[in-house]
């Protein structure tokens, strides 16, 4: 399928009256069909992985191509220079969520790239780095409970951020380590409280948010259950 074709049925499945929906809730972009994300998948699965096509989408710079280049990439010939560009150009919580979940967290790199955005100053990008350790931590069935221990020294030195996009994100990393199983729930909430120790109004936020999930009785009988059926099997 060619670009010039996509974009004839991005024209026609447009919906203009779901553009201005999309902007409240901060989905934006250079150019905005309004073209909903179930609908982008159908296409995309109709499409294939294209690499090719995939680069030429994401030069197009609408959110709904660019929804598709992620979906369309290939992780092997994904790199390092491609991963940065892309994240730099993320305009939108949406456009990064989507690129991390339909792309990115599969890389071999997404772990050094976790670390290495967190520290970034672009508010995307650094929500980059903590929606990767949010999604790592629900997809990553191999590592240990050690290794995501090590998110949590980059999630106490960006608590204090204020800002809306990467706070939620490094709440959502904190809350995603925590529900891996019951030990890490501890030490999420040990983490949690040394995150509300800093004081701030964003630390403050994260931590209690965190807390009230990772203390709920429906969290710590899913977690008991499934660690018992673990060790039953």
């Amino acid at each position: 399928m060619k670009v010039t074709e996509i974009l004839s049925r991005l024209e026609k499945t447009a919906d203009p009256s779901a553009v201005e929906g999309m902007a409240r809730f901060g989905i934006t972009g250079e150019k905005v069909y309004g073209v909903n994300v179930p609908v982008l998948r159908t296409l995309a699965k109709e499409i294939g992985r294209d690499h090719a096509l995939a680069l030429e989408l994401w030069a197009v710079n609408s959110r709904e191509t660019r929804i598709l280049a992620t979906l369309c990439a290939e992780i092997a010939k994904t790199d390092d220079s491609l991963m940065e560009n892309w994240a730099t150009a993320f305009d939108s919580w949406e456009m990064c969520d989507q690129c991390i979940m339909n792309l990115f967290e599969r890389h071999p790199l997404a772990w050094d790239k976790a670390f290495q955005w967190s520290e970034r100053e672009e508010e995307f990008v650094k929500r980059a780095g903590f929606v990767m350790m949010a999604r790592l931590a629900g997809s990553d069935k191999e590592s240990g409970d050690d290794r995501f221990e090590t998110f949590f020294p980059p999630i106490i030195r960006e608590a204090s951020d204020n800002r809306n996009m990467v706070k939620k994100a490094v709440n959502w990393a904190l809350r995603g380590i925590g529900k891996r199983n019951l030990a890490l729930r501890e030490k999420a909430i040990k983490c949690a409280e040394d995150v509300r120790a800093l004081g701030t109004k964003s630390a403050r936020w994260i931590a209690s948010d965190a807390i009230r999930e990772l203390q709920s009785e429906k969290l710590i009988d899913r977690l008991t259950k499934r660690e018992q059926k673990r060790g039953i099997s």
